[in-house]
């Protein structure tokens, strides 16, 4: 732990007495990684007090947007695009921070905010849990790629949280859709949705549930995978192929109350002290610095010597941060809250599939093909996404604003889309069974 001597030496400048009595932290993250990180830096400034305000990255972003003129000290979170959402609405401070011993990049993407205006402390990728004990009862077999789970033996057996709920969610969403592509990657997840047993409106909902055996595979972080191993859950984590390494973030906010207690925290984070922390069975997160791999456990996954990790998919914040909401938004019409029509929908795929492997026609495969188009295509192109006035609907919107009618607008008109197609798809498909 951090010795007083230590907690002087990382704070130049700024004198243990010019620290406030609080720093007030909102924060995603569980209280499994938060307690460790926030008693050792209390050890280390005695008089401080961690204020922790957990509330998922969404309800975060929004709720510093509403107290600008009280804001709290600190947003820390896994998402950069929430934090890039957060910067281009000037709601972050420029403090001052020494990043020397940390590479500027890790896995191909920048470690901090080139600005000043957010730290990365910790990087993460995203990928595939899933319970052995499960697996082995259900004859199932070990997934490796985000294709895998859209193969019929895994029906029921999947869980994902929606990512407007989960800021470490949108960024495997978005993973996936920058490293397949927009059209294809949401094939792909529409395909995996008819699968899924849950869209959990919590991120902490789906390992859980796998840790459990509610189900037995998860789209998750990959913290939740290794620090469920390391606790003693039978369970494994994968990262597929198109993955990514990106920086899970601190930032100071614009008008922070207690900015030097907030300034002395981002520091504390960034030292070998707090990166061993990192470490932790209950935390199990990718430090920044590379020494700190030196005590990490056997088989624990290290950026540094495994340079290809994460290095398929070149994130692009920008374009994440642009259809940030609009993305979340259009997951929950055409996945969350439609996901009882998906699922049935691609039951009736696969029984098509499974009579035209016996007895196949042409007639078959054609209604068969026009099934799949029906429920592999969402109401939105790319280049739709990428328009500044149609994502521009979804940025907070209140009800009294112009953009919320748009808002509503758009996502009445996905919702009867995906009623229509989801229906469409399963007449086709069941049609195609009777094809002669």
């Amino acid at each position: 732990m951090l010795a007083a001597g230590g907690a002087a030496a990382l704070l130049p400048g700024v004198a243990r007495a010019q620290l406030e009595q609080r720093v007030v932290v909102v924060t995603s993250f569980s209280r499994d990684v938060t307690t460790p990180f926030a008693t050792a830096f209390e050890k280390a400034h005695p008089g401080t007090k961690v204020e922790i305000q957990n509330r998922n990255t969404n309800a975060a972003v929004a709720f510093i947007r509403e107290t600008r003129s009280s804001p709290p000290d600190l947003m820390w979170a896994s998402a950069p695009d929430a934090f890039e959402v957060l910067k281009q609405g000037s709601l972050l401070a420029k403090p001052a921070i020494d990043t020397s011993g940390i590479p500027e990049r890790i896995g191909g993407q920048p470690t901090n905010d080139p600005d000043g205006r957010y730290f990365g402390f910790a990087v993460s990728g995203y990928g595939i849990m899933y319970n052995t004990r499960y697996l082995r009862a259900n004859r199932l077999p070990e997934p490796k790629e985000w294709a895998d789970l859209t193969k019929p033996v895994y029906q029921g057996h999947v869980g994902i949280s929606a990512p407007s709920r989960s800021g470490t969610t949108h960024l495997t969403v978005e993973t996936i859709l920058q490293g397949e592509g927009w059209a294809k990657g949401w094939a792909q997840l529409l395909e995996m949705a008819g699968n899924f047993a849950q869209v959990s409106d919590r991120s902490f909902g789906v390992p859980d549930a796998v840790n459990s055996g509610q189900y037995g595979l998860g789209i998750v972080i990959d913290f939740f995978g290794l620090s469920a191993k390391a606790s003693g859950f039978p369970v494994e984590f994968v990262y597929p192929s198109v993955t990514t390494l990106v920086p899970a973030n601190i930032a100071m906010i614009e008008g922070a109350r207690n900015p030097n207690a907030a300034q002395a925290f981002i520091r504390f984070l960034l030292s070998p002290e707090g990166q061993q922390i990192l470490l932790d069975p209950k935390v199990m997160r990718l430090p920044v610095r590379a020494e700190t791999y030196a005590r990490a456990p056997a088989g624990f996954p290290n950026p540094f010597t495994n340079p290809s990790l994460g290095a398929r998919v070149s994130f692009d914040n920008d374009v994440s941060e642009l259809r940030y909401e609009l993305l979340n938004s259009l997951f929950d019409r055409v996945i969350t809250f439609r996901l009882k029509e998906l699922v049935e929908a691609w039951k009736a795929v696969r029984a098509a599939e499974a009579q035209l492997a016996k007895s196949s026609t042409a007639e078959g495969q054609r209604l068969l093909a026009e099934a799949r188009a029906k429920l592999t295509t969402v109401p939105v192109t790319e280049a739709q996404a990428a328009d500044r006035a149609i994502a521009g609907a979804f940025r907070a919107a209140k009800p009294d604003q112009p953009s919320a009618g748009r808002q509503a607008q758009f996502e009445e008109e996905w919702d009867r889309a995906a009623v229509a197609g989801y229906a469409e798809g399963k007449r086709l498909a069941e049609q195609a069974q009777r094809a002669r």
